[in-house]
């Protein structure tokens, strides 16, 4: 009986360590760092069925130098999804991007409407491990990268105060006046207010911020 009990209880024991270990493992992540991205936004008629046939065409995707980096599905609208890709070859993914093989599969999968296709130079993609899954992009002209840069390096502050972490800065590829930003949130409803802010407008006016910025919140729903 005592042996059995021990038996059980190392049972356990190794049960937590596994467990344990597993944890750690998932919030270990890759280091910070630029990456080229290419991000599809579009709606589908059905998630589940648009999700096996996005999964399915890996082979496709390699092929071209593309790497699954994160699914993500709309706030105001679940069928609206983003997902982004790791581009090895710009040019091959532009191509990959244009071919009507990709409109095949798109619309066998159920996107609904034309795709929003953006290819980005990330200088700056935060990957450290946060519970929050909620994320608002944030797509705007600039008149100059470098000084709209500066701006935005000094108010970073700001947008901590507003519970907003950065997770990537860049720019299209080959353009740096149509910036990408991704932030992270924990309180929506602080962070829509601060993006609706007088004081936020004033910032981008003077960072030098051309018309109205494009914004995309959403959830990240599964992370490869």
């Amino acid at each position: 009986l005592i042996s059995s009990c021990n038996s059980g209880l190392d049972r356990e024991k190794k049960e937590a360590t596994a467990d344990t270990t597993m944890k750690k493992a998932e919030m270990t992540t890759a280091p910070s760092g630029p990456l080229s991205l290419m991000v599809i936004r579009h709606k589908v008629a059905n998630y589940e069925k648009w999700k096996t046939a996005y999964e399915a065409h890996d082979s496709a995707r390699l092929a071209n130098g593309l790497h699954k980096y994160v699914i993500c599905r709309g706030l105001e609208d679940s069928n609206m999804v983003l997902v982004a890709q790791v581009m090895d070859d710009v040019s091959k993914a532009k191509e990959m991007a244009a071919s009507p093989g990709l409109k095949e599969v798109m619309k066998k999968a159920g996107v609904t409407g034309p795709p929003m296709i953006d290819f980005i130079t990330g200088i700056m993609n935060d990957t450290t491990y946060l519970q929050e899954t909620v994320r608002i992009m944030v797509r705007h002209k600039v008149k100059d990268w470098d000084a709209w840069k500066k701006a935005f390096d000094s108010h970073k502050q700001m947008r901590m105060d507003a519970g907003l972490t950065d997770r990537v800065i860049g720019y299209s590829v080959g353009d740096n006046h149509q910036v990408t930003l991704v932030f992270a949130t924990a309180d929506l409803d602080k962070a829509k207010a601060f993006m609706n802010s007088q004081e936020l407008k004033d910032k981008m006016k003077e960072a030098g911020v051309e018309g109205a910025p494009d914004r995309f919140m959403y959830r990240v729903v599964q992370r490869y």
